[in-house]
């Protein structure tokens, strides 16, 4: 089970997992909003699960290097493919090498693309020019991901969620 945290705007911050999130309630760091019918028991206490908790405290500071991670390279990427352009759920996306692994391509933001299935096999173990497929845009590292691009993949969203992004289904 995992848990959606929100700023104190009522905005959605990042998942974690419900033990983590009992662990903030715990240390008063968030409140809770929402929860799932699931009970946590000890031997001191009895809780429900937390689906929706809430930051008690503002965000101190925003981190002045963007993580490199399979979801912040599709938010930089626009969730599309970087050879035909198709916009697609995160699931049906694939990490390319621009420059393929084989020949020595590393995983990093600037030689990373997001693609469809159909252009990940097409371009196979080559480069762009070799397979004849120019990139949309060249990857680079970003300085900056709006933090507006919060992207749940609906088929996995819990009900009790729903009401805080519902706009992301």
């Amino acid at each position: 089970m995992r848990t959606l945290v929100l700023d104190q705007g009522y905005q959605p911050h990042r998942i974690v997992s419900w033990e983590k999130a009992v662990t903030m309630l715990y240390v008063g760091k968030a409140d809770l909003v929402e929860h799932y019918d699931d009970e946590i028991r000890s031997t001191s206490m009895t809780m429900f699960m937390p689906a929706v908790v809430r930051l008690t405290r503002g965000l101190k500071y925003r981190k002045k290097s963007i993580k490199f991670s399979r979801l912040n390279v599709m938010m930089r990427d626009g969730f599309s493919c970087q050879y035909c352009g198709t916009e697609m759920k995160m699931r049906d996306l694939t990490y390319d090498h621009v420059l393929p692994r084989a020949r020595g391509g590393k995983t990093t933001w600037t030689n990373i693309v997001t693609a469809c299935r159909d252009c990940n096999e097409q371009k196979a173990d080559r480069t762009p020019k070799e397979a004849g497929m120019p990139l949309l845009k060249k990857p680079i590292k970003p300085l900056w991901l709006p933090t507006g691009s919060f992207h749940v993949d609906d088929l996995r969203l819990p009900e009790t969620w729903r009401n805080w992004v519902s706009w992301a289904a």
